[in-house]
C-alpha cells in the first residue's frame, strides 16, 4: 500500500480522525501454553487466544503521518495502554484527535472494536511536547509495589549490558508484512530515508533483546503485554541495519489479577540513541502455583 493511499483512507469526523476497520491475525495461535493459544487463554478467562497489542499499534502510522508528516518516524512517539484483549479476526479501528499539528504536538489516540469496546488508549506526538506521554504519566503515578510472588526476586533499577540486535530474518519479515493490516510501501521498499523502515509495532521484538537479562525466572507463567511506548529519538529504525540494545528495569508491582514489570530499552547505532521502548509486561496470577490457594 502506498503511503498516500493509506493516509487518504483516514476520515475526519468533526475533531476526530478515524481509520478503517481491520481484522488483525493472531500470528502466535499455535504457541502452546501462551496467552495466544485458545486453550490457555480460555483457562484464564479470555474468549480465546489473544492478538498481541503490538499488532494493533501497526494500524496507527498512516494516521500519524497525516497528523505529523513523515518526520513522525524520526522524532515521533506512540504510547499505548491496553484495556481489552482481541481475538483473531476481531474488527478494530484506530482514532486520534484531529488537532493542529506542529513540531512539538501531542494528541490522544485510542482503538475500538466494532462493538465499541475500547481496546487501547494513549497518546501520540512528534518533537518534544511539554506534556508527558500517556505511559510517562502512568509511570509517575504507580501505586506501591504490593505483594509479588512470581516476581519476588526482581528488583527495580537493574540495568543490562549492551546486546547486539541482529538484522531480522528476511523470511520472518515477509511473514510479518503479509499479515500486517497497513503494509506501507516504506516497509519493504524505498522510503524518505533511503531503504525500508520498520513499523513501530513490528520493532517491538528488537527492543525485547535485553529482557532475558532481567532474570525473571517465570517458567510456566503466562504473560502478556500491558502497555508499549515506542519513542523515536533519532529515527527512523531502518529494517536492514544492525543495532545494539540496552535495558533498564523501572518498576515491579501487582494488580488483583497480575504481577507486572515496567522496563525501558534503547536501540543504539554506533553511539547514537535511535529509539526507545517502554514496556509493561503482565504475568497472570492464575497461571502460577505461587498464587494457588
Amino acid at each position: 500500500m502506498d503511503i498516500d493511499s493509506a493516509v487518504a483512507a483516514i476520515e475526519e469526523r468533526g475533531r476526530v480522525l478515524v481509520g478503517p476497520y481491520r481484522a488483525p491475525a493472531n500470528l502466535s495461535a499455535r504457541t502452546a501454553g501462551s496467552i495466544h493459544d485458545d486453550a490457555t487463554a480460555q483457562g484464564l478467562g479470555f474468549r480465546g487466544g489473544t492478538v498481541a497489542g503490538s499488532v494493533h499499534m501497526q494500524q496507527f502510522p498512516p494516521m500519524l503521518v497525516r497528523l505529523f508528516g513523515h518526520q513522525w518516524f524520526e522524532t515521533g512517539v506512540i504510547s499505548t495502554y491496553f484495556r481489552n484483549a482481541t481475538m483473531h479476526g476481531d474488527r478494530v479501528r484506530p482514532f486520534a484527535e484531529a488537532a493542529s499539528a506542529n513540531t512539538d504536538a501531542q494528541v490522544s489516540i485510542w482503538m475500538e472494536r466494532d462493538d465499541q469496546v475500547r481496546i487501547l488508549e494513549g497518546t501520540a506526538s512528534t518533537g518534544r511536547p511539554a506534556a508527558p506521554s500517556y505511559l510517562d504519566e502512568r509511570l509517575a503515578n504507580l501505586p506501591p509495589r504490593g505483594e509479588t510472588r512470581i516476581l519476588a526476586h526482581v528488583i527495580a533499577g537493574l540495568t543490562t549490558e549492551v546486546i547486539p540486535v541482529r538484522r531480522a530474518d528476511p523470511a520472518r519479515i515477509e511473514r510479518q508484512l503479509e499479515a500486517m493490516t497497513e503494509r506501507l510501501d516504506w516497509y519493504d521498499g524505498p522510503s524518505p530515508w533511503g531503504g525500508p523502515v520498520i513499523n513501530p509495532g513490528a520493532a517491538v521484538g528488537m527492543f525485547r533483546a535485553p529482557e532475558p537479562l532481567f532474570n525473571l525466572n517465570r517458567e510456566g507463567v503466562v504473560g502478556l503485554f500491558g502497555a508499549i511506548e515506542i519513542r523515536h529519538l533519532s529515527g527512523p529504525i531502518l529494517r536492514d541495519r544492525g543495532y545494539t540494545c540496552r535495558g533498564e528495569l523501572l518498576a515491579v508491582g501487582e494488580t488483583p489479577k497480575s504481577e507486572y514489570i515496567w522496563y525501558r530499552s534503547t536501540l543504539d547505532d554506533h553511539g547514537v540513541d535511535v529509539a526507545q521502548m517502554t514496556m509493561m509486561l503482565r504475568f497472570m496470577k492464575a497461571s502460577s502455583m505461587l498464587w494457588a490457594r
